[in-house]
């Protein structure tokens, strides 16, 4: 979001079974994203991040120019935020990401955990499928915080290869163009050194 609105920024990372000092001292739960503008201000939570930066930062608009899309950037951005996060990408990013990396959970993998975070997905695919069928972006006319945040998800999906995108032709078309945007660069070279993403991730042709 910071990169479509073309503000200078440094990423700090946080490892989540080993989470520093300093990140309670701007966000007192220990949970991320937490930004820091640069009055010194802290923000943390998407819903709360992504406010912030429309109303501070508001020279390149990403919520929409009508009632209709803005509210409709902020529901379909909420979904995924909060009901795609639980029903798909956590259950899966715990089974093949969390547990290989900490000592602080129990390390035994659930393939059941994943088959069903999988048939979820085939749902919100299809809805996604839907949208994309009948709006330019997600949620209408021009492209928003809801593609974002939709992107957000689906790329780190798509870096782990669970996604068989020969069964969602519009859902690729529409990842695609933003594999394109300037943006979504240093998403696509971001990558953890002991587990590398599947051969097409940064490939914008895929």
């Amino acid at each position: 979001m910071m990169s479509e609105k073309r503000l200078d920024y440094e990423m700090v990372y946080e490892v989540p079974w080993k989470l520093s000092d300093e990140l309670f001292e701007y966000n007192f739960s220990g949970t991320v994203p937490v930004f820091v503008d640069i009055s010194g201000t802290a923000v943390y939570g998407n819903s709360a991040i992504r406010e912030y930066l429309e109303e501070v930062y508001s020279e390149i608009n990403l919520l929409g120019n009508d009632l209709q899309q803005r509210t409709e950037s902020r529901k379909i951005a909420d979904w995924f935020n909060f009901t795609f996060h639980n029903d798909v990408y956590y259950p899966i990013i715990q089974e093949k990401v969390l547990k290989r990396f900490s000592t602080d959970i129990n390390r035994q993998p659930e393939p059941a955990l994943i088959r069903r975070a999988g048939g979820k997905l085939a749902c919100y695919m299809d809805y996604i499928s839907w949208l994309i069928d009948q709006r330019n972006w997600l949620a209408g006319r021009d492209f928003s915080i809801a593609d974002i945040s939709a992107a957000s998800f689906i790329s780190v999906l798509d870096y782990l290869g669970i996604i068989q995108w020969g069964k969602y032709e519009l859902v690729k078309s529409w990842y695609a163009r933003i594999k394109s945007r300037p943006s979504f660069r240093n998403i696509l070279s971001d990558n953890l050194s002991q587990l590398p993403p599947v051969a097409d991730y940064s490939n914008l042709d895929f």
